[in-house]
Parts: structure tokens; C-alpha cells; sequence
């Protein structure tokens, strides 16, 4: 028998994709330099050439058992040990090679968090705005997706909807921060203040509430500043990484799962992601990116194009009348669209050649997505049909 459930997702496709497929095939039209793609957060910057160099050399000069052959089921020990140094180095955390687990980006990551700390019929809360593909990630564990309203003033956590929505269902709070879509970091308050309420919510529960946190944009923070690191605030953290972002390199699909030592069960957590890799088919991801990556995991690429286009973008659309939450990081922005119906917002925005992705899929009605992960010369020739638009339309 053909499986009903996952039939019934082909009628569900993402908006995000049918909108990137729709600005590819624009582009034949009328060539896609003049297509001002904004719906595909595909980093858009060189990868470093030091990683380029450690792939080159690791094929040419390295052990071919190594390279090409299957590693540990837990990933390799020497390239945990290096991401564990690095974390310590860069947070001040005490993580060993055995809290770390290697995945095949952070879809695998938060693949195995979440089979890790729930169970099915487990409720998992997240806050609005949120990346849509959650949905699937968590439900189809069996567990249960819950989304908190958003704060729309500064998109940090709206703590009255999440203290009512807390309840003893709730055995694991997901985060992403900085945030797809709104680019907001959240503050060492706002952490403070969540980490303080998940430790009374265990006291009243009786159990343990995990904190999921999704990192892929750790590193792209805006105004020189640093970005609170997550497992620092809450002994219960899995932290969820993808050097795509960072590197530059999605396509290789490789990142973490670090689970807190403060926990005090997190070399038998990272362990037990070996045994969910046998259920899902997971199976350890390349060698080959898994020693290139070691070597470079203290390193990014030139990442200051994202600031650069954000600001352009906020200084014309908020000069336009769009009410902005200015980013903190990500290379996404996500105004408020200039009439209630974002879909009908977005469907208009094509008639000038702008693919803008409606908020509704995120839980935000009403708002918009821009990945500026563009270059930087089609952000500026944009922003006259941005000018076009509102002019002809609001």
C-alpha cells in the first residue's frame, strides 16, 4: 500500500520553492539578471579557499581508507574533538569529542534532537515567525508542533503566549536564533528569561524540558556584535549547527549535534544518536566533509555582503513606508507587507519582477520574507522596482 500520509504532503508544496522555481523560469524569459529573486536562502558568497585547498589536498595526499571510506557511526573522533575545542574556544563551554555528533547538515542535526527528548504525543513549542519546514521535522516523529504568536514589535520571545502554551505536554522548546525569518538574534535577556522559566516549569512537571536551539546563522551577526550562545543560558541544550551557512557550502550537508555537558547525560545523548541513525536511515554523513570542515570550523567566508544588502534594503523599504524590525543577522529581513493580504501582496510584487515570499507559512500573516543572499549590485537596481511597485500599487 502506498503510504497516505506522505501522499498527501505532495499537495503541499513549499511556497518557498514554487517561488523559486517560478523566478528560474522568469529568468529564461527576460534573462535572470533583470529577475530580483528574493524566495531562496541559498548563500551567495565564495566558499573560503583555505576549505577549497583541504578538499584538494585531502583527495590527493590523504589515506584513501579515510577519505572515501565509511567513518565511525558517531562521526570521526579526531573532527569531534576539533569542533568540541573550538566551541570552548569561542564560548567558554567544557564539551569533549564525545558530546559531539556529526549529521548531514542541520536537518539532520534537528532529526536526531528531536527523537532524542520526546517521545510521540510529546508536544515540542517554537515561536512565530518559524521556519515552516518544522512542521515536517516534528510531526512526523510522531511528537506534536506547537507554535507560540509572535512578538511583533521586536520578534524576541512573547513570554505571556509561552508561559500559557507551556504546559505539561511540552517536553522540548525549539529556538533559531539569529532567526529565519526575521533576522532577530535573541538577547541574553530573553535567554535569561526562558532559561528561568523552562527550570520552574521542570520543578512543577516533574520532568525535564529540553532547549532544541537551530543555529545555522550563528555566524552572521550584524553592528559588530556577538550573538549569546544558547547552551550558555540552560544546562538542557542541543545545540543544532550547519556549516552551510558559515562556509558557504549547503550543498556538502554537514554539521552537528552538540549536546551541553552541563546536562550531565551528554556523551550518552550524542551515543544514542548512533542507534536513531539505524531508524531513519541517517548513517553518518561524508568523511571526506567531515575532515575538511574540522580544519576550517574556526574560520567563515566573507560574509560582510549580507550586512551590506540588508542595510540598503532597510534604509530604501523603510524610507518606502514598510515597517521593519531591523535584522540582527541571517540574510533574511521580514517587513510588514502594505496591505493585510501578504499572498496578495506577494502576487502583485511579481508584475515588477520582485519574488517576495508571504509570511502566512512562517505564522505571520501579513508579513513578508526578503533572503537578500543576492548579489549586491542586483539588491541596488531592486530597489527601483520596489519604488515602481509601491508607487503604482499602495
Amino acid at each position: 500500500m502506498i503510504s497516505k500520509q506522505y501522499q498527501s504532503m505532495l499537495s503541499g508544496k513549499s511556497v518557498i520553492r514554487e517561488l523559486s522555481e517560478y523566478a528560474t523560469a522568469r529568468g529564461h524569459e527576460i534573462g535572470y539578471e533583470n529577475v530580483f529573486d528574493y524566495s531562496l536562502g541559498n548563500p551567495s558568497v565564495p566558499v573560503p579557499s583555505a576549505y577549497n585547498d583541504r578538499l584538494i589536498e585531502l583527495i590527493q595526499t590523504g589515506d584513501p581508507m579515510l577519505v572515501h571510506g565509511y567513518s565511525p557511526s558517531l562521526g570521526i573522533p579526531a573532527v569531534r574533538e576539533k569542533i568540541a575545542a573550538s566551541l570552548n574556544r569561542r564560548f567558554g563551554m567544557n564539551y569533549k569529542g564525545e558530546d559531539i555528533f556529526m549529521t548531514s547538515g542541520a536537518a539532520g542535526a534537528l532529526a536526531h534532537a528531536f527523537r532524542l527528548v520526546t517521545a510521540p504525543g510529546d508536544e515540542i513549542l517554537t515561536f512565530a515567525p518559524f521556519f515552516p519546514e518544522y512542521n515536517p521535522y516534528v510531526n512526523l516523529t510522531g511528537a506534536r508542533l506547537r507554535v507560540v504568536p509572535a512578538s511583533f514589535a521586536d520578534f524576541q520571545i512573547n513570554f505571556d503566549a509561552f508561559e500559557q502554551m507551556l504546559t505539561e505536554s511540552v517536553h522540548a522548546v525549539l529556538v533559531n536564533t539569529p532567526n529565519n525569518p526575521s533576522g532577530a538574534v535573541y538577547s541574553a535577556r530573553t535567554l535569561t528569561r526562558l532559561a528561568e522559566l523552562l527550570t520552574a516549569k521542570e520543578k512543577q512537571f516533574g520532568h525535564d524540558i529540553w532547549l532544541i536551539s537551530d543555529e545555522p546563522y550563528r555566524e552572521i551577526v550584524f553592528d559588530g556584535k556577538d550573538i549569546p550562545y544558547v547552551s550558555r543560558f540552560y544546562p538542557r541544550t542541543l545545540s543544532c549547527y550547519s556549516f552551510s551557512k558559515s562556509l558557504s557550502l549547503p550543498g556538502d550537508r554537514i554539521g552537528y549535534v552538540a549536546v551541553n555537558p552541563a546536562s550531565g547525560v551528554s556523551k550518552m545523548l550524542a551515543t544514542m544518536c548512533g542507534q536513531i541513525s539505524r531508524g531513519i536511515g541517517h548513517n553518518c554523513p561524508t568523511a571526506l566533509m567531515q575532515l575538511a570542515v574540522a580544519d576550517c570550523c574556526g574560520m567563515t567566508a566573507d560574509l560582510s555582503v549580507y550586512e551590506t544588502n540588508m542595510n540598503l534594503l532597510y534604509d530604501e523599504l523603510t524610507r518606502l513606508g514598510f515597517e521593519i524590525v531591523r535584522p540582527g543577522g541571517t540574510f533574511y529581513m521580514f517587513p510588514k507587507a502594505l496591505e493585510a493580504d501578504a499572498v496578495a501582496f506577494s502576487k502583485k510584487a511579481l508584475r515588477y519582477d520582485l519574488i517576495l515570499v508571504p509570511g502566512d507559512s512562517f505564522g505571520a500573516p501579513g508579513y513578508f520574507r526578503i533572503a537578500y543572499c543576492v548579489g549586491t549590485d542586483k539588491v541596488k537596481r531592486s530597489l527601483e522596482a520596489f519604488r515602481r511597485f509601491v508607487k503604482a500599487e499602495y
